[in-house]
């Protein structure tokens, strides 16, 4: 909710709904001068690789790019992981990989490669593990 009113931060949400807290449905683009600006994938529980993937491949590229962003900061959560305790997902950590490696492409092709990467969540320790090592790997040998 902190940039739902600001037209100069476009926020995108891939996640379990409805789930806690309850909010991002697709209906929820922001509000006043932001309306627009926010872009929500809630997905059902159980959803995993191939949705996931899905959007990455077929649609986050599109929307990043038409925002144009200075910069792409990624809350990298991993708890839509298949053996997180939490939520109900079903993504594996091969996948995690590939949604970085399209994240980056997509920054690289849009901001200069201006990626900041922030630790979300991740509650099975084994699964974070390795998920924080795939992101990590292709953060650091990226090209350019």
């Amino acid at each position: 909710h902190i940039f739902e009113s600001d037209p100069t931060v476009f926020y995108i949400s891939l996640h379990q709904y409805p789930f806690y807290p309850g909010t991002g449905d697709w209906t929820e683009t922001g509000t006043g001068a932001g309306v627009g600006a926010t872009r929500n994938f809630p997905l059902t529980a159980g959803m995993g690789d191939a949705e996931y993937l899905a959007i990455f491949e077929n649609t986050l590229p599109d929307v990043i790019m038409s925002f144009a962003p200075e910069l792409v900061i990624l809350s990298s959560g991993f708890d839509a992981h298949s053996r997180d305790p939490l939520a109900n997902m079903r993504v594996s950590t091969e996948a995690f990989r590939r949604m970085t490696e399209i994240i980056v492409r997509v920054s690289d092709e849009t901001c200069d490669g201006r990626l900041l990467s922030i630790l979300e969540g991740g509650y099975d320790l084994t699964a974070l593990r390795e998920c924080v090592e795939a992101h990590v790997s292709i953060l650091v040998n990226r090209e350019g």
